[in-house]
């Protein structure tokens, strides 16, 4: 249940305009409160696999190649030294991907993971995911409902009072 509440949630932060369904707003779910506690943790561990692999990406680009796969070039670099260097590099973050997969099971959920949610959160030391009560319960068992949601895109900003508004509420 929580690999697919997971997924869902991942998912949810890029929705495809096209298909039925598409949430209003990216990157939140509704579930119950419950269900929502234990969720968080999991989807946070996923995202901290993501960000460790950003590092290992970037450390593998320097030996990569731009050539296409298949080409005397390619296959050229395949049995240089430049390639062993570029596998060394690149095998911490091939191992947390496969991790991500067997946590998921969804390909497109990982590739969401590892090229935009991981980068978002590059900054951030924790706490990836927010969750909020909603005033309604659910219909059949009268269960707390709750919203999950990733944090920064949806924010709100706190709006300031100039110095002439408070000045005009002190007078009146």
């Amino acid at each position: 249940m929580f690999r697919n509440m997971a997924t869902s949630l991942i998912c949810a932060s890029k929705p495809d305009v096209t298909a039925p369904n598409t949430p209003k707003v990216a990157g939140r779910i509704i579930t119950t409160v419950e269900k929502a506690k234990e969720l968080r943790p999991v989807v946070e561990k996923l995202i901290t696999l993501g960000k460790k692999a950003l590092s290992h990406q970037e450390a593998a680009v320097e030996f990569a190649t731009t050539a296409a796969r298949g080409s005397a070039e390619w296959d050229a670099w395949r049995k240089s030294d430049q390639w062993q260097k570029w596998n060394q590099a690149i095998a911490p973050a091939v191992n947390y991907r496969r991790r991500a997969f067997a946590a998921l099971r969804s390909k497109e959920a990982v590739n969401i993971l590892f090229s935009e949610l991981a980068p978002r959160f590059r900054e951030r030391e924790g706490g990836y995911c927010r969750i909020v009560r909603l005033a309604e319960f659910r219909l059949g068992d009268a269960g707390r409902k709750a919203l999950i949601e990733f944090v920064g895109v949806n924010d709100r900003k706190k709006q300031r009072r100039s110095v002439g508004a408070k000045k005009s509420l002190a007078t009146t």
